[in-house]
């Protein structure tokens, strides 16, 4: 049981890490504001990361992603991939991907399975499988983060070049999908990488899907260059919307939602050029305490304002990283967050890893 510092309650549903309450993170959040800072700094310092982005007056500035790191020479950016090596930044380009790859037979265990092209149509087939790539670094800092293993292995000096990486994809490779941690700060090999996987794809006639699944936090500049390789080679980009209140967003990750919000929107019209299969996502995790059925109706009420059509995957908490001290959601908290998301118009709405739930 934490106790929350600000308001003094205490229940199971407070994080003793984090020790700040939802209600005074949505009340008060200038209060609690201190508390939160703190705590992220703290939480990344055994990684040997940095504890805030990097605002170094003669650094080079990284635009990846929404922190915008100016990094001064010989150190590194937030995420520990970009550095300034002698005046240039390097980490995470076409050559020196820090990563993980493996294959998942199709239909795959994908958030977006439901609705993917691959997942729902080629399940029936055989020897189809997807190139699954885990780049090992993040943006956010998310203290309930299911994979902070990847922490530890974004400092790893072993790299897997953009061409290296296309070579995985085999004639029964249909599709790709970056996840992690993040691809938004290593964009530029996963790029690289998707540009010769669709031109292999094309070679021999059988099209590479694709995938994205993502905080949503790159800068505009990359924006149009993720929708267009997606949308012509049928993939798919999951956006993980873990809140809406901006406040409660910057507890939970260490960040602000604003550039994945207004990403999000943008896609929304990318989107809209295909009928068949969406090119667009989203997934939330319900996290007991914080992440509650009003938070998912927000998130759900942004979405429709774009498109009610847009898929929408209600995801369970598991007990994690700096959160363990959390319960599991109940299924009553899934299907109340499903009604309300379905109250703001959404039409496909869906509760996944219900196994999850008590």
């Amino acid at each position: 049981m934490g106790t929350c510092r600000i308001c003094k309650k205490s229940a199971d549903t407070v994080s003793g890490v984090l020790g700040v309450c939802l209600g005074c993170l949505r009340e008060d959040f200038a209060a609690c504001l201190p508390i939160v800072s703190e705590v992220h700094r703290k939480t990344r310092s055994p990684y040997g990361l940095p504890g805030t982005p990097p605002r170094d007056e003669d650094g080079l500035t990284c635009d990846l992603c929404q922190n915008l790191c100016s990094i001064g020479t010989g150190k590194m950016g937030f995420c520990g991939i970009r550095r300034n090596r002698d005046g240039r930044l390097v980490g995470g380009m076409a050559h020196e991907g820090n990563l993980s790859y493996y294959y998942d037979p199709l239909p795959t265990n994908c958030t977006g399975d439901w609705v993917c092209a691959e997942g729902s149509s080629t399940g029936k087939r055989e020897h189809r499988k997807n190139l699954a790539v885990f780049y090992n670094a993040c943006p956010f800092n998310c203290l309930f983060c299911q994979n902070h293993q990847f922490k530890e292995r974004s400092l790893s000096t072993t790299k897997v070049p953009a061409k290296e990486l296309v070579a995985a994809v085999d004639p029964s490779t249909a599709c790709i999908c970056y996840f992690g941690g993040d691809p938004s700060p290593q964009l530029l090999h996963a790029l690289a990488a998707s540009r010769r996987a669709i031109k292999k794809g094309e070679e021999r006639g059988v099209p590479v899907r694709i995938c994205w699944e993502t905080s949503g936090s790159f800068t505009g500049k990359y924006l149009k260059h993720i929708a267009e390789v997606s949308l012509i080679s049928g993939g798919l980009i999951k956006f993980d919307l873990k809140a809406f209140d901006e406040g409660l967003h910057r507890a939970l990750t260490g960040a602000s939602n604003r550039q994945t919000l207004e990403n999000f929107a943008t896609l929304a019209e990318y989107a809209a050029q295909r009928d068949e299969s969406p090119l667009l996502m989203a997934s939330t995790l319900l996290v007991p305490g914080y992440v509650d059925a009003l938070e998912v109706g927000k998130i759900a009420g942004f979405i429709a304002s774009l498109s009610p059509d847009i898929p929408f995957s209600i995801l369970g908490f598991y007990p994690h990283f700096y959160m363990k001290d959390l319960p599991l959601a109940s299924r009553r908290d899934a299907h109340e967050a499903k009604a309300r998301a379905e109250e703001q118009g959404l039409t496909r709405v869906r509760v996944g890893n219900l196994h999850l739930f008590q």
